[in-house]
């Protein structure tokens, strides 16, 4: 690798990151909700949705279809909708189309060609990453899902299953998510970009680098 690169691979979270997961999310609502003649506000949804699926990924391992589908019907329950139970897999079917961030494949490809490996890190199963994989524009060295961990980030088990693979490689990991990624790459001591996509306020622990796009990464990086 070459010395003016200051890390030699480069790992990313997938949906919320790479993949506009919030557009997924509520995309995939909006759909099931007009199909069985109900009303939610999709800002709403993805508040709950978010405070219900970290609850379901803590209780113990299911595989992330089974994640995606009681936090569907956990969701309807808490706000009044009549999800019929015939429907409840709406998420986990939506999820190989939902679409990376415009900024995604052309960041990726910058860092490919300069010389970076690059990796996923994501709390997901291998056939609905495999799905999502085909919107992407570049090959990857790594790729860490739950299922292959039996867990989900926060916890340690991606990070410490990337180390052991990675070996002695420089590493950098970039990350929308305070909760799910850079609070955990900072216990293992690895460096982390926050890519605050959002421009949410900064808390602890502090990302090596704050960046609010993957162009900024690129820009950074490449």
């Amino acid at each position: 690798m070459s010395a003016a690169r200051p890390y030699d691979i480069v790992t990313f979270d997938c949906y919320g990151t790479l993949i506009d997961w919030d557009g997924g999310i509520a995309g995939a609502f909006e759909r099931a909700v007009a199909e069985t003649g109900g009303r939610l506000d999709p800002r709403h949804v993805l508040e709950v949705y978010e405070e219900i699926e970290a609850q379901v990924e803590a209780e113990r391992y299911r595989s992330y279809r089974e994640v995606l589908t009681e936090s569907a019907r956990r969701v309807a329950r808490r706000l009044g909708w009549s999800l019929p139970e015939s429907k409840v897999g709406f998420l986990a079917d939506s999820l190989p189309f939902w679409i990376p961030f415009p900024d995604t494949n052309a960041a990726l490809e910058r860092l490919f060609k300069v010389g970076y490996q690059l990796g996923i890190l994501s709390n997901v199963d291998e056939d609905l990453l495999a799905g999502t994989r085909r919107h992407f524009t570049v090959p990857f060295d790594l790729i860490v899902t739950a299922q292959q961990v039996g867990s989900y980030k926060p916890a340690d088990g991606h990070f410490l299953t990337a180390r052991q693979r990675l070996g002695a490689r420089r590493w950098l990991h970039a990350a929308q998510s305070l909760f799910h990624d850079v609070t955990p790459a900072k216990r293992h001591g690895i460096p982390v970009a926050w890519i605050n996509r959002k421009r949410l306020v900064r808390g602890e622990p502090r990302p090596d680098r704050e960046l609010h796009t993957l162009t900024e990464l690129a820009d950074w990086l490449a």
